[in-house]
């Protein structure tokens, strides 16, 4: 369990499971999860994008989604940062069950939130919370780079002792000049002074933090309240929206993709849909998702978010047409190649899935 694997001069990919080989806690109900390839291949992928995992929870296997907090500069671990809640199943079997030596199988990497895709002079990355995981990947990719960055690095949190990753960003902060860290608390812990920020981020604060916020590219992740916060500060102070990214698991109706008009699914009309490598066929209504179809039919195609986000139930349709609403989760490539997403795609007809 504690031998080393020499890397190889492999990728991963998700043909292959993770195996865990490390478990760290970073705050309340917070724990990182290292995972490194069996193989022993290293692992590409952009700093932002997240990954799929496959859960063996009582009562069946379930998909969680959680965002790379590593960085693809150091491809021989891979590691995600997961926060608890209450009512949380996949993460609290994780938090209970995970320890190093077992092995899940994983979807990914995936996912366009990333400075790879917006590359920029300066940046600013805004978080809460969990949502701090992306811009610890980002910004450790850049500090690894060895060049000089210009980041302002804000993140809010319930109180001082909750802040994810805080010794580890400080101590790259102190070795460069280009990470300027801002932190915000709600309230302050007992007995340790709090110099910081304090409240919740409005314009002032932002004003304050990063002067020339205008000419900086911004990254926000965190609950959507809290983004919903950041994007109309913003946009009241006159920033170009174009160049504001969030990551996000819940839907946004205003980030859905267009859909023709001729298309549209017929609540009175039945549809047939054949998966051809499980073969099963199955009929059903045509506002129902082929995701609900599928599992009607007693066929499990792996899932996530089921809102058309994280991409995990991506499959490829063979023949027919389907009517499908996403909201970020499949590129325009995929769905030129006839790829779909179960969970928000809606058959038209007679439909011919690859599963």
């Amino acid at each position: 369990m504690n031998t080393i694997t020499r890397p190889r001069l492999a990728f991963w990919s998700d043909t292959e499971e993770l195996e865990c080989v490390s478990c760290l806690p970073e705050a309340t109900n917070v724990m990182t999860f290292g995972f490194q390839s069996p193989s022993g291949a290293l692992f590409s992928f952009d700093p932002g994008q997240f990954l799929t995992l496959e859960l063996p929870v009582p009562g069946g296997n379930v998909y969680r989604t959680y965002t790379i907090s590593s960085s693809p500069s150091r491809p021989t671990c891979l590691t995600v940062t997961v926060k608890a809640q209450a009512d949380s199943i996949g993460t609290r079997w994780m938090f209970n069950n995970l320890r190093p030596g077992v092995r899940l199988r994983a979807t990914g990497p995936a996912g366009r939130f990333s400075i790879m895709q917006h590359p920029a002079e300066k940046y600013l990355f805004i978080s809460a919370g969990s949502g701090i995981t992306p811009m610890m990947s980002m910004t450790t990719h850049l500090y690894d780079s060895g060049r000089e960055s210009d980041i302002v690095f804000v993140n809010c949190a319930r109180r001082p002792s909750e802040i994810i990753f805080r010794e580890r960003l400080e101590h790259m902060a102190s070795r460069v000049n280009g990470i300027d860290l801002k932190w915000v608390v709600e309230q302050t812990d007992p007995f340790r002074p709090w110099t910081g920020y304090r409240g919740f981020f409005n314009q002032i604060m932002l004003g304050l933090m990063a002067q020339d916020y205008l000419e900086r590219e911004v990254f926000c992740c965190g609950p959507e309240p809290f983004m919903r916060a950041v994007r109309e500060a913003l946009a009241s102070l006159g920033y170009d929206m174009g160049r504001y990214h969030q990551e996000s698991f819940q839907a946004a109706p205003q980030q859905a993709e267009a859909v023709p008009a001729d298309v549209v699914p017929d609540e009175d009309k039945t549809a047939e849909i054949e998966f051809s490598l499980s073969d099963i066929s199955t009929r059903c209504a045509e506002t129902d998702t082929i995701l609900a179809a599928a599992r009607a039919a007693g066929l499990m195609i792996p899932s996530g978010c089921t809102m058309g986000l994280c991409g995990t139930c991506k499959i490829r349709k063979l023949e027919g047409q389907v009517h499908m609403v996403h909201n970020g989760g499949i590129t325009d490539e995929d769905i030129a190649d006839d790829y779909i997403l179960a969970c928000c795609s809606r058959p038209i007809g007679s439909v011919k899935l690859e599963i």
